[in-house]
């Protein structure tokens, strides 16, 4: 009887820890690819649908809407969730990349958190995640994941030229060259193109 309890009791162990690696990392996805480099997320050449967001009033974004990718112009896409730590880490990185390049292309990060006052996190703790992080930029929402469905990891940063085409993409914690690097690559296949 006691070899029973001590076998249960480890099977219960085994299935509590492979859900706290689900609730921490997520489902696999059909979505991950794998490439030589370790890149996993959106595919190069893949062609991102248009996809009309609402935006937050939050420092470097205001209130309205925005269509991403943007019509006949390069963007960039930062996938980003305020309780992932990596997310977090990467703000200065990002907000440097910004200041560098973010003229030349729409520059955007999304979340897919249910934002506003009867869900788990408020339009104002956004702001105020936003705001101690560094970030100047256009925050968006897509809070039934129109375009967030493809992430497999957060963060994950996107590159797409302008027509759409993703011709950079990542997960993990990135430096600000890795950012420029990637959206210089799409911003040549948009001057290549046009």
């Amino acid at each position: 009887m006691r070899r029973r309890d001590v076998l249960a009791g480890l099977g219960s162990l085994g299935i509590l820890g492979g859900a706290g690696a689900v609730a921490v990392y997520g489902l696999p996805s059909t979505n991950d690819i794998s490439n030589d480099e370790g890149d996993d997320g959106s595919e190069d050449g893949e062609r991102y649908e248009q996809v009309k967001l609402e935006t937050v009033d939050a420092p470097g974004s205001e209130a309205g809407q925005v269509v991403v990718p943007a019509p006949n112009r390069p963007t960039f896409i930062d996938f980003f969730g305020t309780w992932c730590p990596p997310c977090k880490e990467q703000m200065p990185e990002l907000a440097e990349a910004h200041e560098r390049i973010g003229d030349e292309v729409l520059f955007v990060s999304i979340t897919s958190e249910s934002v506003g006052e009867d869900g788990p996190l408020t339009e104002a703790e956004l702001v105020e995640w936003w705001g101690e992080n560094g970030g100047n930029w256009t925050l968006g929402l897509d809070p039934t994941a129109e375009l967030s469905y493809r992430v497999g990891r957060y963060p994950m940063a996107v590159a797409l030229d302008d027509s759409s085409v993703v011709r950079w993409s990542d997960t993990g914690s990135k430096t600000a060259d890795e950012f420029v690097a990637g959206i210089e690559n799409a911003l040549e296949h948009s001057e290549t193109e046009s």
